[in-house]
């Protein structure tokens, strides 16, 4: 009996497990099916969770705004829409524009310093035949290349004399703005001087009649809000441009928004406050359309100025020193900040090392594009140091290079000089002549050719009259003569080793030096090598003087100086064309520096200013440099289109100071000037003037072409020039104005011409400011 129920029991434990067999088997099937779905299903969803990963961006470019003229930055001006979207996000308080509306633009739409697109000097005026570079990838065409849509509301300002200047043509789907640089906010009237006014208004590449009488900056808003509506923020991706007017001159507030600023006492900064407040509210309204239309868990929002604020049309940079169209801080420092719930620390402040350039690779690499496409940036990617905290791979900061703008009279050069084996560098200084003492006609020139291992050769005119100098001329160490002019002439005393400044008993002593940790490039060998030798040539090319590093002194010079470079432009302008296959710049690019004898490092009268860690350098004429406070801020002095264009400085210095060093984090407004007692210093900045400016383009600064005139247009500032003129190029560098310009100036005009004419002025002023 056991041996039998034994035997039952295996039987039925075999026949049980025999069943789980079978029903595993049967169960396996579908459940390697169902796995092999799950996958194609996956690989089907893959891309568009791709385009789900891919943000929505939305870039808010104000114009003209100050340090000073935001919330957080001043209480007096209330912007509690900008001052919560900041303190929320990042608020970057290390960050850098140009001076003016168009370099900053351009930098920021291309990713290159100025000195690479040939907009080194001034604005694009109107009537100007220029435009960004033709070869030249932009940002909107990177991103669109990812899969993004992209659309620009705004003030364009980067040119439009042909249509393949235009925003569309530069890789925007639509446009809706302004193309000069500044318009009627109610009329949309625009003026490149008296008499030439135009309208100024277009919807893609037609003018856009009819929105008379509404406020530009509601206009905008309006436009971008349609703009969200009727795209689908589940499909492909937004890029939106909003680059206001406001609160760039005219100013022209509507009246409700004067009211909280009735207390300032100043007409001028009461109505420029009210203009900042638009712009508040005109953020509040696009912050909430991407609230309500489905864009704000899945968006960046960026907002940045484009430059410092004029405080003579009430803007104010207060502490900073400086304003727009300067150098100084006032006029390069911007107002920026991201908001975006994908930033994985918010609620902060960054005081990384950030640039305007910076934003074109940056977006690029946040869209999923490919940055390597673009070739010759000179911006750095710089999401992970916004949205989490890290170091900022960017250490210095080319500001610009003007070869077009020289500080006056008195120039300075700055040698690498070596003296016997010390290698020491020395500051020479060089006076021009008085323009009185030139009375007669100058004999032929006679040139001292330069020794091997000696100091350049420097070689006086002779004349038939006495040449008197207000300042001793020192005699060069080594042996190279000096011909004496005709008559009686003071004894030049031997140079010493030690080298006196100009009215003043400070000398320096100049060494082999290194920049101090905090600046970046402390190695010496990331120093550039610039080599240079000094021999006789009498005439240059406009486009060399553009981008030479010496001193080029006009023909009523009595100093000759003999300078051939070796290494004129090891880049090409080839380095900024699209190109596949590069790579983007590096933060630590290896560049050696070795003074060799007898040459020249840098023309200081030439305007340039840059920023290597810590350190700030000026050379030439940087600009008005007053500090001024808000409660003193002066009235216009003039026409508001003057106001972008250079002038020479109110309170020039009786030395002509042409050298400014400053420690930036240590002395941010810029009140102490350590230039003479760190001359190390100065000479490392100067020798990366150097080797950027080897790598500069020639400057395109054309004159003004008649027919742009809007007379000639219906009336509207439209492209004059058709696509199958090759009008690009066409001037081969800067236009100067020939004699028979000067000539016309010459002529004789009756005393009651003069009377019409001004009358004609005042009227044609009072129309364009609308009084």
């Amino acid at each position: 009996m056991q041996a039998a129920a034994a035997a039952a029991a295996a039987a039925l434990a075999l026949t049980v497990l025999f069943n789980l067999d079978g029903l595993s088997a049967l169960q396996s099937k579908p459940s390697t099916q169902n796995h092999e779905d799950g996958h194609t299903q996956n690989n089907e969803t893959e891309p568009e969770q791709k385009k789900k990963k891919q943000p929505h961006i939305i870039f808010i470019l104000t114009d003209d705004q100050g340090f000073n003229d935001i919330g957080y930055h001043n209480p007096t001006i209330k912007t509690p829409t900008l001052d919560k979207l900041a303190a929320e996000g990042v608020t970057l308080e290390n960050y850098y524009v140009q001076p003016i509306c168009t370099p900053s633009r351009s930098q920021l739409l291309t990713g290159r310093y100025q000195i690479h697109t040939g907009l080194q000097h001034s604005i694009i005026r109107p009537s100007q035949p220029s435009c960004l570079p033709s070869h030249m990838d932009t940002l909107p065409e990177r991103l669109r290349e990812a899969g993004y849509t992209t659309h620009m509301v705004g003030k364009w300002h980067l040119g439009f004399y042909r249509k393949a200047c235009l925003p569309t043509r530069k890789g925007f789907d639509s446009f809706f703005g302004s193309l000069t640089g500044s318009v009627d906010y109610y009329s949309y009237g625009s003026c490149d001087g008296p008499g030439v006014c135009g309208y100024d208004l277009h919807e893609d590449e037609g003018v856009a009649w009819g929105h008379e009488g509404k406020y530009s900056t509601m206009l905008f808003t309006q436009r971008a809000r349609k703009i969200l509506e009727s795209h689908d923020p589940a499909g492909r991706p937004l890029f939106l441009l909003l680059s206001l007017q406001a609160v760039h001159t005219p100013l022209q507030p509507p009246k409700p928004y004067i009211y909280p600023y009735r207390d300032m006492a100043n007409v001028a900064r009461r109505k420029y406050a009210a203009m900042v407040s638009t712009v508040d509210e005109s953020v509040r309204n696009l912050t909430y359309a991407l609230r309500k239309y489905g864009y704000y868990k899945n968006s960046v929002i960026i907002y940045s100025t484009d430059n410092g604020a004029q405080p003579f049309t009430g803007g104010s940079n207060w502490p900073l020193r400086g304003r727009k169209g300067t150098y100084w801080e006032g006029g390069v420092r911007g107002v920026a900040f991201v908001h975006s719930p994908l930033l994985r620390r918010r609620r902060r402040v960054s005081k990384a090392l950030l640039h305007i350039t910076d934003w074109f690779p940056t977006l690029v690499g946040l869209a999923g594009g490919n940055i390597s496409q673009s070739r010759g940036l000179d911006g750095f990617d710089v999401w992970s140091t916004i949205s989490e905290g890290k170091e900022s791979p960017r250490q210095e900061i080319l500001h610009n290079i003007d070869p077009l703008h020289k500080a006056p009279a008195q120039t300075m050069k700055w040698d690498a000089d070596t003296d016997g084996d010390s290698g020491r560098l020395s500051k020479r200084r060089t006076f021009k002549k008085p323009k009185k003492k030139i009375l007669k006609k100058q004999p032929k020139k006679k040139i001292l050719k330069k020794q091997p291992k000696q100091r350049s050769a420097l070689k006086l005119k002779s004349m038939k009259k006495p040449q008197t100098f207000p300042h001793r001329v020192q005699k060069p160490k080594s042996k190279l003569k000096v011909k004496p002019l005709p008559k009686k002439k003071p004894k030049p005393k031997p140079q010493t080793k030690d080298y006196a400044q100009h009215q003043s008993d400070h000398r320096f002593k100049y060494r082999s030096a290194r920049l101090p940790p905090a600046s970046g490039t402390s190695d010496p060998k990331s120093q550039p090598r610039v080599q240079s030798t000094l021999t006789p040539k009498s005439r240059r090319t406009t486009s060399q003087k553009q981008n030479s590093g010496s001193i080029q002194p006009n023909s009523k010079t009595q100093l000759k100086f003999h300078l051939k470079s070796k290494s004129r432009r090891t880049v090409s302008q080839h380095l900024n064309e699209s190109q596949p296959g590069t790579s983007p710049p590096t933060p630590h690019t290896t560049l050696q520096f070795n003074p060799e004898p007898s040459q020249t490092l840098w023309d200081t009268s030439v305007q340039a200013a840059i920023r290597v860690g810590d350190w700030k350098l000026l050379t030439g004429d940087p600009g008005h440099g007053d500090w001024v406070p808000p409660q003193v801020l002066p009235t216009l002095p003039g026409r508001w289109w003057n106001l972008e264009r250079t002038f020479p400085s109110f309170h020039k210095s009786s030395t002509h100071k042409n050298i400014w060093l400053f420690n930036i984090t240590g002395d941010p407004y810029e009140r102490q000037d350590v230039a003479d007692q760190r001359p190390d210093v100065v000479q490392q900045l100067l020798a990366r003037l150097a080797y950027y400016n080897q790598t500069a383009v020639p400057v395109y600064f054309p004159p003004d072409d008649p027919r742009a005139n809007p007379s000639q247009h219906g009336g509207a500032w439209v492209p004059w020039v058709d696509e199958d003129e090759e009008e690009e190029g066409k001037y081969q560098g800067v236009y100067k104005k020939g004699k028979s310009s000067k000539k016309k100036r010459k002529k004789k005009r009756c005393p009651l011409c003069k009377l019409k004419s001004f009358f004609l002025k005042l009227n044609t002023g009072m129309m364009s400011n609308r009084i």
